[in-house]
């Protein structure tokens, strides 16, 4: 029985790809870093405002920018060591890192989300007395920091989980910030205190929003789920279809690197007479207009006598 393997990959247009690829981690890096300088900035603010005001609202929000300025740095190093080149211990280089960091963001949502529903519980319980213009100020300048910090990160790629996981942060700040406005305004004209914990819940609620959707994507990802658009069927029933020198597609596996590079293995089966080699270039070439996977992995056998 004759073999042909093809444990080489297909890089035909592939140099221009890679380079787009580079140039979008740089730039979220970017992104990320000046986010998590305006965040880490504002931080010392918020922690002054709530010292002066008696403003636990200001002061839980301090630690929920801490946290989220941990969480962009975060981001920040999972970019970074995804530009790292392959290596010997590494194949694929560090790409896979930017996604766990994307998870670990993802979870740190959740965990922040509870802990603010927590605190939020305790505050209607044991409501204490807020300096309402000093929260209405301080909320303000935040609100400003913040807007500027998610137009600058939703400018980035909108498919990178790691940028996402990054951006859903900035955006609880950005909620966190119109809630105290919405709550200052409250408390200075109706002195109502549990406005405040109220408007936090709600705000909770929206950052398990991202904290679900991040987690989710990124953990399908790491336990090497299928990527979306297509399925091993999907793959089988079509290259059957379209490749008239392919009797049987077997052993089709389809995982992803991160969000951006899916990979392909499978063996075909070739057709009485069929030339191996043009049938194993036919197949990654399809793989790559029907799918859009430029790193297939492809065995082609004769049939069995």
């Amino acid at each position: 029985m004759g073999h042909s393997h093809d444990h080489s990959h297909s890089h035909a247009g592939h140099g221009h790809s890679h380079d787009h690829v580079i140039t979008d981690s740089a730039d979220a890096r970017r992104r990320v870093a000046i986010a998590a300088f305006l965040t880490f900035g504002f931080m010392f603010a918020e922690v002054i405002g709530g010292v002066i005001s008696g403003s636990l609202a200001l002061l839980a929000d301090a630690a929920h920018m801490l946290t989220d300025a941990g969480s962009l740095a975060l981001a920040w190093l999972g970019f970074k060591l995804a530009e790292r080149p392959a290596d010997q211990h590494r194949s694929f280089g560090w790409a896979r890192f930017k996604i766990l960091a994307a998870f670990v963001n993802g979870l740190a949502l959740l965990v922040l989300a509870a802990w603010i529903v927590f605190e939020a519980i305790h505050r209607l319980m044991a409501p204490e007395p807020v300096m309402g213009h000093v929260l209405m100020g301080v909320a303000i300048a935040g609100l400003l920091v913040n807007i500027i910090a998610f137009t600058l990160m939703h400018g980035g790629d909108s498919e990178d989980l790691n940028l996402q996981g990054a951006l859903w942060h900035v955006a609880g700040d950005l909620l966190g910030s119109v809630a105290a406005i919405a709550a200052a305004l409250i408390i200075i004209f109706t002195g109502w205190m549990p406005i405040d914990p109220i408007l936090s819940v709600l705000v909770a609620l929206l950052i398990v929003i991202g904290g679900v959707r991040i987690t989710m994507k990124s953990a399908h990802i790491l336990i090497e789920g299928v990527p979306a658009g297509m399925t091993p069927a999907d793959i089988k029933t079509d290259l059957e279809s379209h490749l008239e020198n392919a009797a049987e597609v077997t052993h089709v596996h389809a995982w992803a690197l991160n969000e951006q590079k899916p990979l392909v293995t499978l063996e075909v089966v070739a057709r009485e007479g069929a030339c191996l080699d043009t049938l194993r270039v036919a197949v990654k070439q399809r793989m790559d207009e029907k799918f859009g996977v430029s790193h297939a992995t492809v065995e082609v056998r004769k049939p069995v006598q």
